[in-house]
């Protein structure tokens, strides 16, 4: 009950602010003169000076309830319908009150909530380069494992490590890509899309540990006790043969990263830093650092033989480990960050915002903010301060303003207060109802401009409360924060 009257109170309180906006010269919130305010109200429909604006045509029309898009807190997207009926007289100043079903006879066809967005299809460049991986990890392993125990070579051990750990790592990259697939639900209603990030940052601990750690720890244990290394020739074949799998793996790792880069727009270097899919770039810098390993091995090997010094290859071990250890650095910055929460890159925020800006029906954006929730995926926010006068006229371009006024004309003509009560009743529920189709086309439009946009939350500002550094139109220039 408490709740039913404040919001009875705000409505009333904004149908108020809304009247006088568009009538100044004949309303006044404290009028006690049905007539005056009818003929204010029918002036301004039946004006032909009114300003004329381009009508929303792209509104879809169906029927259903509407959203009471200032009052109900969104995220939370609770759809209701309130029938709002007035009482009291005109001496008295009259009332709000929120009851149970009151129907009135108006037709509501043309305003409703626009159907929801269909999932956006994103082609995943990086499930290719994950399953290549694994395969052509699982063979070099099975390659050099067995090259390790003829050669008892500690360059080589470490590269068998190396082979586990991204074997492992490309496990949990599959994985990983597999679970941020599912659907959302309840408990997770914007999806599992950062599952990737998770499982991507626990595969670049994984080469932290297991790969660098194991591999430089080794390669100190021997460099006072190192011993030459046995069938060298065995090793040199299985490091070329390794050396051509892993070489096919890179190729088809950078060919996803260059088609991430393409399809975001981005340059290949821009991408591998800042791109919103971590799994290819992983996958080409693990496949990167595994050619660079077994180059360095083949040259500590090769020094081994001219120089018949053991120690080139403890060596070797400990600069394959240092290497693994600054991918891994990086893949771990890098899934830091988006696990963290990034903002959409700065030309598509500033897209999203210049359109809005040039929309009729906003007169200033409040609060934007942006999220990215998955390699390709984002989500927007914003506050606006919609045009009242621009808001009404394109409900009325849309229902036509005579038949309005002509209802106005005739409530005002009757002798008791409760016809004309009931049109107010109606034709304010209708303008509420026209802000939640014009919030439907202002977040369809925002999807259709920026694909990637998946979610889109866009709330009435209140003005009577100031907010601070209003983005209105003409201050594009200060929106690099984004």
């Amino acid at each position: 009950m408490a709740t039913n009257r404040c919001t009875a109170a705000l409505m009333r309180r904004r149908t108020c602010i809304l009247l006088s906006r568009l009538c100044p010269n004949h309303f006044t919130h404290n009028s006690n003169s049905n007539s005056r305010l009818v003929s204010s109200v029918s002036k301004f429909i039946d004006c032909d000076s009114a300003p004329q604006v381009r009508p929303s045509s792209r509104v879809p029309g169906a029927q259903g309830g509407f959203l009471l898009a200032s009052l109900v807190p969104r995220p939370s997207f609770i759809f209701l319908r309130q029938y709002v009926k007035l009482s009291g007289s005109g001496s008295s100043g009259g009332g709000v009150q929120c009851s149970l079903p009151h129907y009135y006879s108006f037709s509501r066809g043309f305003l409703t909530r626009s159907k929801k967005l269909e999932s956006i299809q994103v082609e995943d460049h990086g499930q290719r380069a994950v399953t290549t991986a694994l395969w052509c990890n699982f063979l070099v392993f099975s390659l050099k494992f067995g090259v390790w125990f003829v050669s008892s070579s500690h360059v080589m051990l470490a590269e068998v490590i190396h082979s586990v750990a991204d074997f492992a790592n490309q496990a949990l990259l599959a994985y990983g890509l597999s679970s941020s697939k599912r659907a959302p639900d309840a408990l997770h209603p914007y999806g599992y899309s950062k599952e990737r990030f998770v499982w991507s940052l626990i595969s670049a601990v994984g080469i932290f540990c297991l790969g660098s750690g194991a591999t430089i720890v080794h390669g100190v244990q021997n460099l006072w006790t190192s011993q030459p290394p046995e069938n060298i020739k065995y090793a040199a074949l299985v490091i070329a043969g390794s050396f051509v799998i892993e070489g096919a793996s890179l190729l088809v790792a950078i060919h996803a990263v260059r088609k991430g880069a393409a399809a975001e727009g981005m340059k290949v270097k821009d991408y591998v830093w800042r791109g919103h899919d971590p799994t290819s770039v992983a996958v080409m810098t693990e496949d990167g650092a595994a050619v660079t390993g077994l180059a360095i091995a083949a040259a500590s090997l090769v020094a081994v033989k001219v120089t018949g010094n053991p120690i080139y290859d403890p060596i070797g071990s400990i600069v394959v480990g240092n290497l693994l250890g600054m991918v891994a650095i990086f893949l771990i910055q890098r899934n830091r960050h988006a696990l963290i929460g990034r903002a959409i890159d700065d030309h598509d925020m500033e897209r999203v915002l210049k359109f809005l800006k040039n929309d009729p029906v906003v007169d200033a954006i409040y609060d934007c903010k942006s999220e990215v929730i998955g390699p390709g995926f984002f989500r927007f926010k914003a506050e606006i301060d919609f045009n009242g006068v621009v808001l009404v006229q394109n409900y009325l371009n849309r229902t036509g303003r005579v038949e309005w006024a002509k209802q106005f004309r005739q409530a005002a003509n009757e002798k008791d207060d409760d016809e004309l009560l009931k049109i107010m009743s109606g034709y304010g529920e209708e303008v509420v109802t026209a802000l939640g189709s014009e919030v439907d086309r202002l977040e369809k439009e925002i999807q259709e401009l920026v694909p990637g946009i998946r979610h889109v939350d866009i709330e009435a500002h209140n003005p009577v409360i100031p907010s601070p550094d209003p983005q209105s139109k003409g201050e594009i220039n200060d929106l690099k924060m984004y």
